[in-house]
């Protein structure tokens, strides 16, 4: 189907909650939404472009056909849609890497080995399963400190077939491990501690701890008082287990606390487990970029717990999302449980979700590199400026002038974001009348394009956007200057604020785009504009330098351009000639000359 065809669809859509399922050519499903009136949300795709991201107008582009199915509620449009996202797995929706969340510790008692693992929901696979837990890291530690409590394998090797092929690994040599992968040790002592593992893992300590103070009393009376003590030492362990209550069968959080973060390149959504109001375990995932905030927390957070068979008490976010109540009411359906989502705004719980954004924030910040944030600078100013492709050569200009005097220019250019310097080009600007900033700009900017029309080296590349200093005033008089050339360049004016900061871009029409929302484009174009503004501040400095230092000495009789020149080569400064003695005067001038200098500077000496 052409846009057109799909615009058409798409308008002539009803205004019902439903589910649409967009297609490429060949039929392989790349997004699948939800909306409250389909009409609304499915029209937005196709009508206007330059308000998507690059991401949304990239998966449009990719469109070939839609379907859509209209559902009785909302609620049932939400379960449909979970549903499809699970099923096609598309490629433009934002998808968890794995089942991350709530995790079952996983144990297989049929195996001549049995090992604990970790598994995101339960099977019916003749396994016993505990949990959930308040996270994998948690879950982690629970197997962990079983392991080590009972001298358990934690290495990947598989028995009875890895026994003996390498020597014991490190564990051994540290007493966390009794060496199973040696083969030496019988089969049924380690069926028997995985029985005592298990029977932990259901609550039974006291059961645990009293079947080996039996074993140990044996064994002592056996004289066996090495086992003895080592039985002793487990027992302990077990009980050290029970009173702090590091295993807890069937427990997990009771708040959740939910942050999201995206830098210019790439998403974080993170979520705390809080149990008895202790940080308990902390998991995060990168995302791709988001359209808005809420639509990525809506989705990310029905896949995070939906198909777990747990979730908290209460669910904390960072931001309102349009379905929760159909969410909770979801979570009921599956779960049995009332789960309660909301948006805190003051008090201990709103400081849990700072902490979650927080988190959400670092981990992103430091899974992004420079040039990944300066890419998605560039593709958030694309989209700002409705550009068809992020712009790669950027030139920026501006005027420099004190009460008219001196008027100069400056051209900086940037390349994929960053300054190329060898393409900066000053222009000393002349046949102004006073100071005349739009004129100075219109001179500057005719003599640039000349040189690329001319193919002049160095003015041979045609910009993809210029930035003029100034507002739309400014923008105008370019483009008026610039379009009887045949020049067509989109130009923009960088309005500031009231501490000399570019807070918007604007065009010759008069269109503000604001950027200062948006901290990395704020940035980008903040650098640009500074360092624009110093190129040609120190450019008038240095004319205007050398004006006044000529000035001074144009004044004096017998001294001309050339002699001018070679008093400041030699001395530097107008002051050191002033300092100069007679002697030094005339070792570089003729002796008239010298004098005359002299006596300029020292009026009221002896001329002898």
């Amino acid at each position: 189907m052409t846009k057109a065809e799909l615009k058409e669809k798409a308008l002539s859509l009803p205004c019902e909650p439903g589910v649409y399922i967009m297609q490429d050519k060949t039929n392989t499903v790349i997004y699948v939404g939800k909306a409250k009136k389909l009409k609304n949300r499915v029209s937005q795709y196709f009508i206007d472009s330059s308000a998507h991201t690059p991401k949304t107008r990239l998966m449009v582009s990719k469109i070939d056909h839609f379907d859509v199915i209209v559902a009785a509620s909302e609620f049932e449009a939400l379960v449909l849609e979970c549903s499809l996202i699970k099923r096609h797995m598309p490629k433009y929706n934002i998808l968890l890497k794995d089942d991350k969340g709530y995790p079952y510790l996983r144990l297989d008692m049929k195996q001549p080995y049995p090992r604990m693992t970790l598994a995101s929901r339960t099977a019916d696979d003749g396994a016993r399963y505990f949990g959930p837990f308040g996270g994998r890291y948690l879950t982690q530690k629970v197997i962990d400190t079983l392991q080590q409590t009972f001298r358990l394998p934690c290495c990947n090797r598989r028995f009875p077939g890895d026994f003996g092929k390498e020597r014991p690994c490190l564990h051994y040599q540290m007493g966390n491990c009794d060496g199973w992968c040696q083969g030496t040790l019988p089969q049924r002592e380690y069926v028997s501690r995985m029985e005592q593992v298990q029977q932990l893992l259901q609550g039974n300590y006291r059961q645990v701890a009293d079947g080996l103070r039996v074993q140990m009393e044996q064994a002592a009376e056996a004289l066996e008082f090495e086992r003895a003590a080592a039985l002793r030492d487990r027992m302990q362990a077990i009980k050290a287990l029970g009173q702090k209550q590091m295993v807890t069968a069937g427990r997990v959080a009771d708040t959740d606390a939910v942050g999201y973060y995206q830098t210019e390149a790439k998403g974080c959504f993170a979520v705390l487990h809080y149990t008895g109001g202790n940080l308990v375990d902390k998991e995060y995932e990168m995302v791709p970029l988001s359209d808005s905030e809420p639509e990525a927390v809506s989705s990310l957070l029905k896949q995070f717990y939906l198909g777990r068979g747990a979730a908290p008490r209460e669910i904390l976010l960072p931001c309102e999302i349009e379905d929760a109540a159909p969410f909770e009411q979801l979570l009921w359906q599956r779960l049995q449980k009332k789960v309660r989502i909301r948006v805190p705004q003051r008090g201990d719980s709103a400081r849990l979700v700072e902490l979650a954004v927080k988190n959400a924030r670092q981990e992103a910040e430091r899974l992004t590199s420079a040039d990944e944030r300066l890419k998605g600078s560039l593709a958030l100013l694309q989209q700002r400026l409705g550009l068809e492709r992020p712009p790669r050569r950027m030139e920026a200009y501006d005027i420099s002038n004190l009460a008219g005097t001196d008027i100069v220019a400056s051209m900086t250019v940037f390349c994929d974001g960053k300054p190329k310097k060898s393409d900066y080009r000053h222009f000393k600007l002349e046949g102004l009348d006073g100071q005349d900033d739009y004129g100075a700009m219109r001179q500057v900017l005719r003599r640039r394009f000349t040189h690329y029309l001319q193919g002049d080296k160095g003015f041979d590349v045609l910009p993809d956007v210029l930035l003029i200093d100034g507002g739309a005033a400014h923008a105008r008089a370019v483009q008026d200057e610039l379009t009887p050339m045949g020049i067509e360049v989109p130009i923009y004016g960088m309005v500031k604020d009231d501490r000399h900061r570019t807070r918007a871009l604007v065009t010759p029409e008069g269109m503000e785009l604001g950027i200062d929302a948006q901290q990395s484009l704020f940035a980008l174009i903040g650098r640009i504009q500074e360092q624009t503004h110093r190129f040609a501040i120190s450019y008038h400095h240095k004319l205007r330098s050398r004006r006044v230092q000529g000035s001074t000495l144009d004044k004096i009789p017998g001294i001309g351009e050339k002699r001018r020149q070679l008093l400041l080569k030699r001395f530097q400064t107008v002051s050191a000639v002033g300092q100069a003695s007679l002697q030094e005067l005339r070792a570089l001038l003729p002796a008239d000359a010298a004098m005359s200098v002299y006596r300029y500077f020292h009026p009221q000496e002896d001329e002898s």
